[in-house]
């Protein structure tokens, strides 16, 4: 496993752990199913573009999961700005908030260097 898979798999586990501290209310029973398919894509796309049958479906499987931790940094701000959470609640989902993006910035990096070596 490569630095940035176990990086993003990392990230998924702690979203899971940061998820069992959240309240039980139906709204954030709503966002949780989408943050936790959106956080786990991040890394089971990355996974997969490391095994990609061609170039095409690389950048398809890196731009997916770019998309994700879009989506992710999305249900993170939507849960962190809909409940009011005690610090030490709300300073762990932050820091996800944070590597979330930081995860998105990476991604696009290499997506543009990808595409840049893959130009004639």
């Amino acid at each position: 496993m490569n630095d940035l898979e176990q990086r993003t798999s990392d990230f998924a586990v702690s979203v899971r752990w940061f998820i069992k501290s959240l309240p039980q209310t139906l709204a954030n029973y709503e966002d949780v199913r989408q943050l936790i398919k959106s956080s786990g894509s991040i890394c089971a796309n990355y996974i997969e573009s490391n095994e990609a049958l061609s170039k095409r479906d690389r950048m398809m499987r890196l731009k997916i999961s770019r998309k994700e931790a879009k989506e992710t940094t999305f249900w993170i701000s939507t849960i962190l700005k809909s409940n009011d959470l005690s610090s030490s609640i709300a300073q762990p989902g932050e820091s996800l908030l944070r590597e979330a993006n930081e995860l998105r910035n990476i991604l696009s990096v290499i997506i543009i260097k990808t595409e840049t070596k893959d130009k004639p």
